[in-house]
């Protein structure tokens, strides 16, 4: 009898093991409402549209690179600016792909929940590697194909490249996500080993919101930090220059996009071998990661199950076991004990899952864009054209004046969009934990309550403090400031609470999906109504009592009367109404 040779059997077994992901995303396809249906469709010819306004602008743009009146304006020749685009545009797909597909490789080899079954599964485990490797590469290669090939082939037709040249480069693009796919599952066994893969995921979903964030206002941050920004001539030329002189040729990253060019203008001689050199590394870094690869994350894995199937030695309860929650002793004479207990436990949990340390993200770099753009200018609203009428003026410049109270309350609503909307839904499965407690539900809204509304305060708080001081507010707006944030937090905690506790999911297995559906959605769009009445309610009467040369301390108490108002009623009427859909939670 003879056996088949490794690799007859390994692409039969990865082409079903494909082919039954495919079969499985038609299946969900089909089996969709007549809606979703129509939005699949919807999202993918928007793709196609824009793949096509892509190539039509990157022609545009390509035009003006090589017209006269810019090589006038910035003293550039654009003939070796146009060759090096290729190549930085190769490099960069390269480099994306390596970066991004880290977390995706993560995902689907170490948290997947598929992974017992296909390792059970008549496949070789070589088979399974490939198919997971595959499926990470489709995603990525496939946004930079929509970005990259858009531009790449206005290139060629700009340029009069020959017809290789486009078939070449849709080659060149999917060895390169080969082979940063294959060394970015590389890295992944090797911090696997170290690291657990669950805290893993933590830290990179950390770094990327924390990436995504800071990347999506830099714009904002430039804009904060020089007002008027004129791009000289020689700043275009010195950027392109700059550019040119990455394009070298010892660099390897550059060694595809060189080659393109170089066989797209018909110089064969230093084109064919830069890509066929291309090619073989490629191939080369792919089968040595997929090789060593296999070898790690079989041990890796066997490692893991011979982990979780050993018996565990029964470990003597420590002193403490029985200990009260961390939180300070001081919380004793105010809150009850069921209070206490739940809210420190939800704080435990907070604390030890980085997914919600990333949360902190968008409200603290919001925090600190908007805390430069305040202190820059100086409590005195844009000049604009100058056609503003006076009132209009000295309002803007008074609500200005509030700026660390308008500040403080909108970082404060991001955090309460994630904290307030999941508070119930965060127990999940374990929800009967707490309804067989001898627990009351006033006592489980006063402890979600203060889980969403403390931390809130502080980061608002903070940021509070913070443009108070650098503005020199005087003591008694400051107070008043301070209360005000203290009482409109409150309200929007008690709506998105009460509002949300209508539609609590106990049902998920992602974290990521723990939403409270519509009626969660609803509470979102009632704060953000009920964010800007509220600080109206707050200023208003003290606009007016200025306007009517009253004391200051007129304005402010009258404020506090009518916004402390809505904010007590927007606080205790959503949660008063929660009340009985929380006792019946669970059942």
């Amino acid at each position: 009898m003879t056996v088949a040779h490794p690799t007859e059997r390994l692409l039969p077994a990865v082409w079903k093991l494909l082919a039954l992901r495919a079969r499985i995303a038609y299946n969900g396809f089909r089996h969709a409402k007549i809606a979703r249906k129509i939005l699949y469709i919807f999202i993918a010819l928007i793709v196609l549209g824009f793949a096509v306004f892509i190539f039509y602008v990157s022609n545009l743009l390509l035009g003006f690179l090589r017209s006269p009146e810019l090589r006038q304006y910035a003293d550039l020749d654009a003939a070796p600016l146009l060759q090096a685009i290729p190549v930085l545009a190769v490099s960069g797909v390269f480099v994306g792909i390596l970066l991004s597909s880290f977390g995706v490789l993560l995902q689907a080899l170490y948290l997947s929940g598929d992974m017992d079954f296909l390792l059970a599964s008549p496949v070789p485990i070589r088979a399974v590697f490939v198919a997971k490797l595959i499926q990470a590469i489709l995603p990525n290669l496939g946004l930079a194909l929509l970005f990259g090939l858009p531009i790449l082939f206005g290139l060629g037709a700009s340029g009069g490249y020959n017809i290789f040249y486009y078939p070449l480069l849709v080659l060149i693009l999917i060895a390169l996500a080969l082979a940063a796919t294959g060394l970015s599952s590389l890295a992944v066994m090797l911090v696997v080993r170290v690291f657990p893969a669950r805290r893993v995921a933590e830290i990179v979903a950390f770094v990327s919101a924390l990436f995504a964030i800071t990347c999506s206002q830099v714009g904002n941050f430039t804009n904060t930090l020089q007002e008027d920004v004129n791009v000289t001539g020689e700043q275009v030329g010195g950027m392109a220059r700059l550019l040119v002189r990455a394009d070298t040729l010892w660099l390897p990253l550059n060694w595809a996009g060189r080659g393109l060019v170089d066989f797209g203008e018909g110089r064969w001689l230093t084109g064919v071998p830069l890509l066929l050199l291309t090619f073989g590394l490629c191939a080369a870094a792919f089968w040595f990661s997929l090789v060593t690869a296999e070898r790690w994350y079989y041990i890796g894995w066997a490692g893991m199950q011979a982990v979780a199937a050993k018996k565990k030695s029964p470990r003597v309860a420590s002193s403490r076991a029985d200990a009260s929650p961390p939180l300070p002793a001081w919380t004793n004479r105010l809150l009850k004990p069921p209070v206490r207990a739940i809210l420190g436990k939800d704080f435990l949990v907070l604390r030890r899952d980085l997914r919600n340390l990333s949360q902190l993200i968008s409200p603290f770099v919001f925090g600190i864009l908007y805390t430069l753009m305040i202190v820059r200018s100086g409590g005195e609203p844009p000049p604009g054209q100058g056609e503003a009428p006076a009132w209009f003026m000295d309002a803007f410049r008074f609500a200005l004046s509030f700026g660390n109270m308008g500040v403080a309350l909108f970082i404060g609503w991001i955090l309460l969009m994630r904290l307030a909307v999941v508070g119930f839904s965060m127990e999940g499965k374990n929800y009967w934990l707490l309804k067989s407690a001898p627990l009351r539900a006033a006592d489980l809204l006063s402890a979600k309550f203060l889980m969403a509304y403390l931390p809130s305060l502080v980061l608002g708080s903070v940021f509070f403090l913070v443009i108070s001081f650098m503005q020199k507010v005087p003591p008694d707006a400051f107070l008043f400031g301070f209360l005000a944030l203290l009482l409109s937090l409150a309200g929007m905690t008690g709506l998105l609470l009460g509002v949300s506790a209508m539609g609590v999911n106990l049902d998920w297995d992602d974290p990521r999906k723990m939403n409270a559906g519509l009626p969660g959605c609803l509470g979102q769009i009632l704060t953000f109504i009920y964010l800007p009445v509220a600080f109206l309610f707050f200023i208003a009467p003290a606009a007016l009592s200025a306007a009517l040369q009253l004391p200051e301390i007129a304005g402010y108490l009258a404020g506090l009367v009518l916004g402390g108002g809505l904010s007590a009623a927007a606080a205790v009427i959503p949660l008063s109404l929660a009340r009985k859909k929380v006792e019946r939670l669970g059942e």
